[in-house]
């Protein structure tokens, strides 16, 4: 390793060498301050590569493009999962608006049918009335043609007793009792 810097160094430090920039001193002298750059520049490397502190950096990286990898992997999961959870809330949803939009018909089926049965009720409930009026006026006919008959009959039966009592004689009138009796005596037995 050590020939390594020093062939580095000899390499480096050749054009250097040539020139003398360096207030008298060589390139090489320690005096120099580029040559001493140099030198803990060469040494810094060779510890890194000594410790195997690349490899340990390459290691290190790899090791984190794997972490990298695996959470794009488990992202790219939890994506496919959200969105077959997605589809999955998204078919429910269709389910209970074909749900909904079948109860909402029913509903209405339900009620057309209800307003039909009410109008059919009320027709049949006023047709009742109706049959119940006019059962009603026959009676309350009935009934005055009753009464006007009979008192009809009161008053026939007045007038005529005013006229056979008028018109009839004491004699007449024991005749027609006796004949009273006899067709209720006949009558009776």
């Amino acid at each position: 390793m050590m020939r390594l810097v020093t062939l580095v160094a000899a390499v480096l430090a050749g054009p250097a060498l040539a020139a003398d920039e360096y207030g008298g001193y060589g390139f090489t002298s320690l005096f120099n301050t580029d040559f001493v750059v140099l030198i803990g520049f060469l040494l810094f490397l060779a510890i890194l590569f000594y410790f195997n502190v690349p490899s340990l950096l390459g290691g290190l990286l790899d090791k984190r493009a794997e972490q990298i990898k695996a959470d794009i992997d488990e992202a790219r999961a939890l994506r496919e999962e959200a969105q077959t959870i997605l589809a999955s809330y998204e078919r429910k949803q269709r389910e209970v608006a074909e749900q909904s939009e079948r109860i909402v018909a029913a509903a209405r089926e339900d009620a057309a049918a209800a307003a039909e049965q009410a109008k059919e009720d009320l027709k049949a409930s006023i047709a009742r009335r109706l049959q119940a009026a006019e059962e009603q006026i026959a009676s309350a006919e009935q009934s005055a043609v009753r009464d006007v008959r009979d008192r009809a009959v009161e008053v026939a039966i007045a007038a005529a007793a005013q006229v056979i009592a008028a018109q009839t004689t004491a004699a007449q009138a024991n005749k027609l009792i006796d004949s009273a009796i006899a067709d209720v005596e006949a009558k009776l037995h």
